[in-house]
């Protein structure tokens, strides 16, 4: 491999830590691929954060010490962070979103991967400072966004079925009661969930916070812990859901069919947390 100049090495850095949320990579590593000095590994590094936090671009995180290393978090500026939400109101906000029954279509946006992207680095910006282990959803129409979220904190994602699996070896299942008192049951493999770990949860719909509150029950009961929960979209009512604490993005205030309107507002703006 050729010796790369100083900028041609910036970039491959940037490029390794985009590539790698969440993990530590050493400076050792570095310092083999580019046949370069720890030091100047250390100036690179220091120069790369000092551009990310002036334009606010995600978290890299510097370790010293013979184990030590570098870790970076992808998460969007607060600027593109307002313009995401903007965005997504003006398109949520679509009449042509109604559905029979007061519903609201989400479905070509929970499935689009630049807007799950954007969704969840959000999400993810908003729980850092958490810490958690592992991602945790249920199926099925969250799971790309929780996807995203997963990917930004570089942790894996659980996914709680409504049916165990084989391939997930013994199974741990947790009923909840629906807000229309329907009994329903999650599930996921005992090995997925440690005990003690910090689970996010991520659900891309909340009304009453049935599902969202199956789910940390579930955690609980393995003997792990909730880091928080985050939603996409949640109604204005009922006021009193059956999670206490949760942030979501958006919160939809009413759908009118027949005025064939729909009212959305922000529910918070993402904020990068050490």
């Amino acid at each position: 491999m050729r010796k790369l100049n100083r900028a041609e090495r910036l970039i491959q850095m940037v490029r390794t830590l985009i590539d790698r949320p969440g993990e530590q990579i050493p400076l050792g590593a570095f310092a083999e691929q580019f046949g370069a000095a720890k030091s100047s590994i250390s100036e690179d590094l220091r120069l790369i954060k000092e551009t990310l936090e002036a334009d606010g671009i995600g978290l890299l995180k510097t370790h010293a010490g013979a184990a030590g290393g570098v870790q970076y978090w992808p998460t969007p500026s607060p600027a593109e962070g307002a313009q995401t939400i903007a965005e997504l109101l003006a398109l949520m906000s679509d009449p042509a979103r109604i559905m029979p029954g007061g519903f609201l279509y989400m479905a070509d946006v929970l499935t689009n991967p630049q807007w799950c992207h954007r969704i969840g680095g959000m999400l993810a910006a908003r729980f850092l400072g958490e810490q958690p282990d592992l991602v945790l959803t249920v199926e099925v129409s969250g799971v790309p966004l929780a996807v995203m979220v997963a990917q930004t904190l570089g942790v894996p994602l659980v996914v709680a079925r409504r049916e165990g699996r084989p391939t997930q070896g013994s199974a741990f299942v947790s009923h909840y009661v629906t807000s229309s008192r329907r009994v329903q049951s999650m599930a996921v493999g005992l090995k997925s969930i440690p005990r003690g770990a910090r689970v996010l949860i991520i659900d891309d719909f909340m009304k009453a916070g049935a599902t969202a509150r199956g789910m940390i029950d579930l955690v609980t009961e393995l003997g792990a812990h909730v880091a928080g929960v985050g939603v996409f979209i949640t109604t204005a009512e009922p006021e009193r859901k059956r999670v206490e604490e949760y942030v979501p993005l958006l919160t939809l205030d009413a759908v009118d069919e027949e005025e064939r309107t729909i009212r959305l507002r922000a529910a918070w703006m993402p904020e990068v947390k050490e």
